[in-house]
């Protein structure tokens, strides 16, 4: 399951890990409920990965490198089920009380047991492929504007724009196999302003009299959201002199990009000089976070890149599994950005807001 290598805590968390940082952000149960029966808020989220059940299982049996793919798919979602259903009898089975951690990591657990390595793939790279026909355009366009607070509000609209491109919600799984997305139109669809959690004023402030020298970006989905969402941003703060760390999935899981997927769609965007787009990338980086899942602990990360990230002064976490249903409140040493969509509507009535509403959470140290 787990990257080989022993993991270590993220060295940028506020000290002592142990007791200030909580991975996840939604607290299913507290205390003082019954340890052996399921809370409603378990049962919420219980049912929210039993209804993504079909579309797994779907993608499951159009594997073409796993034998017998239909039957196994099958038994996937028979087992998965099974798993879920019984830890809304008995919440302490399966290694509970359940958190969308463990959650995340028995479905997993089920189709690697099973030899689905990468249910996704074929449409992850469908989409990079997409995606990376339509970076010189995206990237032209916010070169166009001359005015910086506009030029980097409209980057990162462009990360919240990309970041629809996500399988791990049904909803959204359905409209994907119906029509596909433009990247244009969701970035001028983007829920009006304030957004539920919006620090972006005060983040271009920073950005206009402010350079960080070395920024961690924990990154989120193939397609769209890499390509067209980070990776733009990602060319700006290049251009500003910054060091940037792309810090990407150890093995796949939903449409998440892996850091080896990573490195070759960066290598196919530079050019024959290592240029991205006419900037040079010489101080970009990408890591293998240690990661095999949707959502991250950071208190258990590959030690390289904590090696690597440990003198960074800005740490971006991108995506709603990553950024906002684990670490939305995760506190760092240094300056911070969490940003995502939310996707689920559990997530929208936690923080109330409204589904597909933005988060741009910005901290300074």
């Amino acid at each position: 399951m787990e990257s080989s290598s022993p993991s270590v805590p993220f060295p940028l968390l506020q000290a002592p890990v142990e007791s200030t940082y909580r991975a996840c952000t939604i607290p299913y149960r507290f205390p003082s409920d019954n340890p052996r029966k399921a809370t409603p808020v378990e049962i919420q989220w219980i049912d929210l990965f039993l209804n993504s059940v079909p579309s797994f299982r779907q993608r499951a049996e159009n594997d073409p490198t796993v034998l017998d793919a239909p039957a196994k798919a099958e038994k996937f979602a028979q087992r998965y089920t099974a798993m879920l259903e019984e830890l809304k009898k008995n919440p302490e089975s399966h290694g509970g009380p359940p958190d969308c951690i463990l959650l995340c990591r028995l479905r997993e657990l089920v189709l690697r047991e099973l030899g689905f390595r990468d249910i996704f793939k074929k449409v992850k790279d469908e989409e990079n492929a997409k995606a990376m026909s339509l970076f010189e355009g995206v990237v032209q366009r916010n070169d166009e504007i001359e005015d910086d607070g506009t030029r980097v509000e409209n980057l990162i609209r462009g990360i919240l724009a990309g970041n629809i491109f996500d399988l791990g919600s049904a909803q959204l799984a359905e409209v994907f196999a119906k029509d596909g997305m433009s990247f244009l139109a969701s970035c001028q669809n983007l829920v009006s302003r304030p957004w539920v959690i919006d620090d972006l004023d005060t983040f271009k402030t920073k950005w206009t009299n402010n350079s960080w020298e070395k920024v961690v970006i924990f990154v989120d989905n193939s397609g769209a959201d890499i390509i067209l969402g980070i990776l733009p941003f990602v060319r700006e703060l290049l251009r500003r002199g910054t060091k940037v760390i792309l810090a990407a999935n150890d093995m796949p899981s939903i449409n998440d990009v892996t850091y080896l997927e990573l490195i070759e769609i960066v290598n196919k965007l530079k050019d024959e000089n290592g240029k991205l787009a006419g900037v040079d990338a010489s101080n970009l980086l990408v890591a293998n976070s240690g990661n095999d899942l949707p959502v991250i602990d950071l208190s258990s990360v590959a030690p390289e890149l904590a090696y690597m990230a440990n003198d960074a002064d800005l740490v971006v976490l991108e995506g709603m599994g990553r950024a906002i249903e684990t670490n939305l409140y995760a506190q760092m040493k240094c300056d911070s950005i969490k940003i995502g969509m939310v996707k689920h509507p559990e997530v929208a009535q936690f923080l109330g807001g409204r589904l597909y509403d933005c988060v741009f959470k910005f901290n300074e140290a």
